[in-house]
């Protein structure tokens, strides 16, 4: 049986390992559309740090890693996919066929309609060859404007910042982080980030982006922003978010929405075709919804289920929990699962507890007596237990009242309702 595996990112590596354990006969093409090995982007902030060299990005450091493996690693773009026949066009012209498919082809950073994104000066950072081009850049003293403050934005920030450049941030939202942060927490962060020097703008964007107007071709870009600002910048960053890469599902049964749609299985909507990591649209834990959890962790655990299915294996994944851990310049903060809570005409209650002077917050969010999501600032130590209570979907009883008066006692919660006999002994 032959295997495709279309992406060479950490769901396409973990697949590729696990299939060979799984069907140590099959024949495994790992497949790839950078000429670089399989590396991980959330390493690119370390590199642009200095503190990894570009091997330090990648995902396996022994060379001939997938040659032993038997895993044939291949370098092409996917432009067509015929389900019928089974088979795989790719831009330079060649088929492959397969008997099974993985789509772990990732996102791709979105780049907004604003005159003058294509200047070479304005950046995204998504690859290496990105990295390279910011290390080019983003020299001590530079004037840079990111756009974006959301989950990957902030981890840019953090890199840009050690490279000691004069940084504005702009993010549309009214807060940074907002698609992982509460309101307050969001609030929290952003005074945060600008003590630290940092000039952050909310519920603002870039109109346009023009070369200095006295200057040559060479010379720093002015920023518009909505506000009607003007900013001189050496580069901007672009990080507004990112899309699914499926244009080459375009025809095809698959079906897309937010991401490639697939069960608990992993697999999509044609029989013998997978999907894992970022391109991947799966159900919820708690309400089955799909969603697209775009964390490296999700991707592995996908990427193993769907590569057991694909050997022949009958196996299924637990639903998918939103995970979110970010490092904001030494301030930690993370969310689990439905943070933003639940209707109270849907049994939904949630209690804060805010402490900004020393920089700490906590919501927790309930239906019923069910721990749902939670989102937390500068506590470090047994956050692990709250992804246990929600991802245990761990039936508080007189413990949820405790917490709506004392929300820091969770960890207490979580040792009396999910370790019963170890408290008892």
């Amino acid at each position: 049986m032959k295997h495709l595996i279309l992406g060479n990112g950490p769901a396409g590596v973990v697949a590729a390992e696990t299939l060979r354990r799984a069907a140590p006969l099959d024949e495994i093409v790992l497949i790839g559309n950078e000429d670089e090995p399989p590396y991980s982007r959330m390493a690119i902030p370390y590199l642009l740090e200095e503190n990894i060299d570009e091997h330090g990005t990648y995902l396996r450091k022994t060379p001939n890693h997938f040659e032993s493996l038997r895993i044939r690693e291949l370098r092409g773009r996917a432009v067509a996919l015929d389900t019928d026949r089974k088979r795989l066009l790719f831009f330079d012209g060649h088929f492959e066929d397969y008997d099974r498919l993985l789509i772990a082809t990732g996102s791709h950073p979105v780049r907004p309609p604003i005159p003058g994104v294509d200047f070479p000066e304005v950046q995204t950072c998504w690859t290496l060859e990105d990295a390279r081009a910011i290390a080019h850049h983003a020299k001590a003293g530079a004037r840079v404007l990111q756009l974006g403050a959301g989950f990957i934005g902030c981890i840019i920030m953090e890199a840009l910042a050690s490279r000691g450049v004069e940084l504005t941030v702009v993010e549309m939202g009214d807060r940074m982080v907002p698609r992982m942060m509460t309101p307050k927490a969001g609030g929290m962060i952003k005074r945060w980030v600008e003590d630290k020097g940092i000039r952050v703008v909310t519920s603002a964007g870039v109109s346009r982006i023009d070369r200095g107007s006295d200057h040559g071709a060479d010379t720093p870009l002015t920023v518009t922003l909505t506000t009607g600002d003007k900013l001189d910048c050496d580069l901007v960053i672009v990080a507004a978010g990112v899309a699914p890469n499926v244009a080459f599902l375009e025809g095809t049964g698959v079906h897309v929405a937010k991401g490639v749609l697939v069960d608990a299985r992993l697999e999509t909507s044609v029989k013998g075709i997978y999907a894992a990591g970022d391109v991947a649209e799966a159900p919820d834990l708690f309400t089955g919804a799909h969603l697209v959890a775009a964390i490296q962790p999700n991707a592995a655990d996908q990427a193993r289920v769907a590569a057991l299915n694909m050997a022949g294996h009958d196996t299924q994944l637990n639903g998918v929990l939103a995970i979110n851990v970010l490092d904001t310049l030494g301030l930690i903060s993370t969310s689990f699962g439905q943070w933003w809570g639940e209707a109270a005409d849907q049994g939904g209650t949630g209690i804060e507890h805010v402490d900004e002077a020393r920089s700490r917050y906590l919501s927790l969010q309930f239906k019923g007596d069910v721990l749902i999501g939670a989102t937390s600032i500068g506590l470090t130590e047994h956050v692990g237990a709250l992804r246990g209570l929600i991802h245990g979907q761990v039936r508080l009883g007189v413990w949820k009242e405790r917490l709506l008066a004392a929300p820091l006692q969770f960890v207490d919660a979580y040792v009396a309702t999910s370790q019963p006999m170890a408290l008892a002994r």
